[in-house]
């Protein structure tokens, strides 16, 4: 199978593909050349003169949170051609803009960066992602778990008009589907160079890394070996390492140590998406798995996490069993449970996963999102099924009902496996950022997690202004310059004169979110307008309908003499 590419635009400069016996120094030839790009168009854009420009969108009146983690100060600012021009004092440039946006009393911060959703396919649907951006994000990462990623990811992004930016990744499951289908083996040497060209690719086309989703079939049936050698593709172009790991809960501490190794093997940096401790046995653990990242850090692998701020998750219903039970599709999983002596294997063993990791023994832990063999449940909890049906709330019956839906089509749910003490101390860490996790909906539309709708804002209102988690100014530099900088965007994440014009204006007296478990279809408040590369996407609260938002792309860091060759 070939997998040239042709290279067809998209936004930034991409290495020139190399020969895997490229030298290093030609790779730092190619980096260091886009590195210095990149600052000489900075140059360009920082030497206005003060006093004399007019600018086609003028910030004024506003306290800056310049996303560096510096102290707020009042100013204006001065956007031109989708840049930053000037940042200036308070009210001295209200009358020098061809519009003026109104921010008195309002904070004034770069945009901010979701490092993970699900919109990777679907964006061109719902263009506008009405839904993220009115929480204030500018980009959006849809690192791939165990979604299908756009292929070829060049002709995908041709085509795209959307409000946000949004930068893409190579996905692990949906190569491996390519090759492997669902199969439940390690693949040949034959087979992993196939899956080899589908990343490498995919990076030539502009993805910002390559990312897994372990927990989930088929990539569940893969050896670390195999993702490492994946890695290295991505590594080979500046590539970043995103994954939801092998297990969050019983297997957290050898599920990080898996991703630091990945990382460390392949040579490239690792992001773990939404961080958590998941499972009342497991509460407590972040203690132990933050442990972890700090040491590897200090043994110079570069390690760093994100979280959403909620104490339930959402998946699908295949997360109840034991993996081995899903191999080989849904034809497969019922020869299983309809075989008497494979069937009593599968009860004991998802009997004692569901309760470790999933239950805790309550089947109101289990909220479900979108039930097709039964909609009239749509929001409510497994528990009340049982009740309907005259079964006790334990997990023996929560076996059995999660059987028969899963040969009914399976299901969607909200998991209700966490403790906030674990999510407060995450958001704590240094190197935490934030994510979504959402899916791009529709309003009114089905049952979404909330987070969907209010995770930015859950984060500014509840821990920054009411529980005092964060103060305002680090939670603003974790969601933009520390995001932007993890991505290689190092022209975005801030207020400063020669960055891209990606700002988010708010109160923060106000801000907050409204949806909840059971109304989840209830935009934030507080958020008054939000600009994507000097464009407003939301004024005055509002959506304004413009698609100024551009595909960014690798590579995500500076390659090194250390790259690896395969």
């Amino acid at each position: 199978m070939s997998h040239a590419s042709t290279g067809r635009g998209l936004v930034g400069a991409t290495p020139e593909p190399r020969a895997r016996t490229r030298s290093g120094s030609t790779l730092i030839a190619v980096a260091v050349a886009t590195w210095v790009g990149a600052c000489v168009e900075i140059e360009t854009y920082s030497g206005e003169a003060a006093g004399s420009a007019v600018y086609d969108l003028v910030i004024s009146g506003g306290e800056i949170v310049d996303g560096t983690g510096a102290p707020r100060f009042p100013g204006d600012i001065g956007i031109r051609d989708g840049r930053i021009v000037e940042v200036a004092g308070h009210l001295e440039l209200a009358g020098r803009g061809n519009e003026v946006l109104d921010a008195e009393g309002l904070i004034v911060s770069p945009g901010f960066i979701d490092h993970h959703n699900h919109v990777q396919n679907q964006v061109h649907r719902r263009p506008l992602a009405e839904n993220f951006i009115r929480q204030g994000i500018t980009t959006i990462l849809p690192s791939l778990h165990s979604g299908d990623q756009p292929w070829p990811l060049r002709d995908y992004v041709a085509s795209l008009e959307v409000a946000p930016n949004i930068g893409f990744f190579a996905g692990h499951s949906w190569v491996r589907k390519q090759v492997l289908g669902m199969a439940d083996r390690a693949p040949t040497p034959e087979e992993l160079e196939e899956m080899k060209g589908y990343v490498e690719e995919t990076m030539q086309d502009g993805a910002l890394g390559f990312s897994t989703g372990l927990l989930y079939v088929p990539a569940n049936y893969a050896e670390t070996e195999e993702v490492i050698e994946l890695a290295k593709v991505a590594a080979d172009y500046g590539g970043i390492y995103y994954t939801h790991m092998r297990d969050e809960a019983r297997g957290l501490l050898p599920a990080v140590r898996e991703a630091i190794r990945v990382g460390a093997e392949a040579g490239l940096p690792v992001h773990i998406n939404h961080f958590k401790a998941m499972g009342v046995a497991n509460w407590g653990k972040t203690v132990e798995s933050l442990a972890l990242v700090d040491s590897a850090r200090a043994e110079g692998i570069d390690v760093k996490v994100d979280l959403y701020p909620y104490t339930a998750g959402s998946t699908g219903s295949g997360v109840l069993f034991p993996q081995w039970v899903l191999a080989g599709g849904r034809d497969s999983f019922r020869v299983r449970v309809e075989d008497p002596e494979t069937r009593a294997r599968v009860e004991r063993e998802t009997e004692d996963w569901m309760h470790r990791d999933w239950t805790g023994g309550d089947l109101s832990r289990i909220q479900f999102r979108s039930l097709p063999a039964f909609p009239e449940y749509d929001g409510r909890r497994m528990s009340d099924l049982a009740a309907d049906r005259g079964l006790p709330n334990d997990d023996a019956t929560g076996v059995q009902l999660a059987i028969e839906l899963q040969l009914a089509g399976g299901f969607s749910a909200i998991y209700h496996f966490m403790d906030e003490a674990d999510v407060e101390r995450i958001m704590r860490h240094p190197y935490a950022m934030f994510e979504t996790d959402g899916d791009p909906v529709g309003y009114g539309i089905g049952f979404p997690h909330p987070r969907s709708y209010g995770t930015f804002p859950r984060i500014l209102g509840r821990y920054v202004r009411e529980r005092g988690v964060l103060s305002l100014e680090e939670a603003i530099r974790k969601m933009t310059s520390l995001s932007a900088d993890q991505i290689g965007q190092s022209e975005r994440g801030r207020v400063a004169p020669g960055m891209f014009a990606d700002i988010t204006v708010f109160d923060a007296e106000t801000v907050i979110d409204q949806a909840d478990y059971v109304d989840p279809h209830r935009y934030s408040v507080g958020i008054r307008h939000v600009i994507v590369n000097g464009v407003p996407v939301i004024r005055d609260g509002s959506v304004t309908g413009a698609t100024p938002g551009q595909v960014l792309k690798g590579p995500a860091r500076m390659l090194t003499e250390n790259a690896p060759d395969s």
